[in-house]
């Protein structure tokens, strides 16, 4: 129990998923929406703390900033982000580690 000291609790880790924020930027026209969901769905699960917000973009956007450093762009890769790539990025922005831009990318799903 806290004893009002505003200290974390003893279980806490040294590094808090609270300071880290995720703002994603894309295209509605465009049906990203459900990338954005997936997306949003799985960082919650991994780093329930994380804050993950969503903003309009221009036609074909899917842009992921963490803490205002853009880490993904599917405007100059040409696809959406692996999962497992987002989830180390925010790892290495929650440990304080320099964040690198990520370069790998799925194909957009096509629709037969």
């Amino acid at each position: 129990m806290s004893g009002g000291s505003g200290e974390p609790p003893a279980e806490a880790p040294p590094a808090t998923e609270g300071g880290v924020r995720i703002v994603v930027e894309y295209c509605k026209p465009c049906g990203f929406e459900s990338a954005y969901l997936e997306l949003a769905n799985a960082v919650k699960e991994e780093y329930p703390d994380v804050e993950i917000d969503s903003r309009l973009g221009g036609t074909g956007a899917f842009e992921i900033e963490i803490n205002g450093q853009l880490v993904f762009s599917k405007l100059e890769n040409g696809g959406f982000p692996y999962e497992k790539d987002l989830i180390e990025a925010i790892r290495k922005a929650i440990n304080g580690e320099p964040l690198e831009k990520i370069t790998k990318s799925r194909p957009p799903c096509v629709i037969l």
